[in-house]
Formats: structure tokens, sequence, C-alpha cells
């Protein structure tokens, strides 16, 4: 003998299984906005690097205009590129770019006898994303062809 299941035992399941799935797509799709963030983040973050890169190379460049100046053979320093723009003026070029940048540290050799490197540090603000924290880059460079 057959036996007859009740209509009205399982008329809420369906309803269940439906607020479970529901609930699962929901904590999938905050997972995935959670990653899309950190991505921007990380996408914002190498902007800033490769501006700094820039911005370091600039100092560089600035740096072989005056020795070209001077004929190549004295080892420059980043206050004597001011008749290149210098500190001011690399400053206000970068500074749109990148948001509290500190003017460049460019240390220059530490005797005449040493070779013409210079150690270009850009540093810079980054609390967009509610972290206080200052990146800094570091950046060494040597002049070609400058006689101690």
């Amino acid at each position: 003998m057959k036996r007859q299941r009740n209509a009205g035992s399982q008329s809420g399941f369906t309803l269940i299984e439906a607020l479970v799935a529901l609930l699962v797509l929901s904590i999938g799709l905050l997972g995935v906005a959670a990653m899309q963030l950190k991505a921007l983040q990380g996408a914002h973050a190498a902007y800033q690097r490769s501006i700094a890169s820039l911005a370091a190379q600039d100092a560089q460049e600035r740096l072989w205009a005056r020795m070209a100046e001077v004929g190549g053979r004295v080892c420059p320093s980043w206050s004597d590129a001011k008749d290149f723009g210098g500190e001011e003026s690399w400053h206000d070029t970068w500074e749109g770019y990148l948001p509290g940048l500190v003017l460049a540290a460019v240390t220059p050799p530490g005797s005449p006898n040493e070779e013409c490197e210079f150690d270009i540090s850009v540093q810079w603000s980054d609390s967009r994303f509610g972290e206080e924290v200052d990146p800094v880059f570091q950046y060494t460079v040597r002049l070609p062809g400058v006689q101690p």
C-alpha cells in the first residue's frame, strides 16, 4: 500500500533554500568587492612609485645638465643645479603628481676623490586609503666622465 505524503509538510523548504543561496551569493559578492578595492589600492601605489621613479630620474637629469655646464670635470651639487630649476622648481614640477612630496634628498659624494655618485630619495605622503604611510623611493646614480 502506498503512502501519500502530506503536501503541506514541504511548503517552506524551497523558501529556506532560496534564502541560504542568497546569503551565500551576497557573501561571495562582498569578497569580490574587497578584492576589487585591494586591486585599486595596489594600482594606485604602483602609479605613485612610477611617478617617484620619474621624479628621481628628473633630478638625475638636472645634475647631468649642471655637470655639462661646468664641462664635465667637476661633480655638481644639487644646490648648484638651481640654475636648472634646482630644488624649488623640481618640487613644483612633481608636487602635483605626488601629494605631500618632500624635497628630494640628494646626497653628494663624501669627498672630492670619490666617484660622482648620488643617492636620491623621493618621499611623499599617502593617506588616500586611510593609512598614514610615507613611502620613500631610493635611487642611486653615478654621473659618467667625472675625473676625481
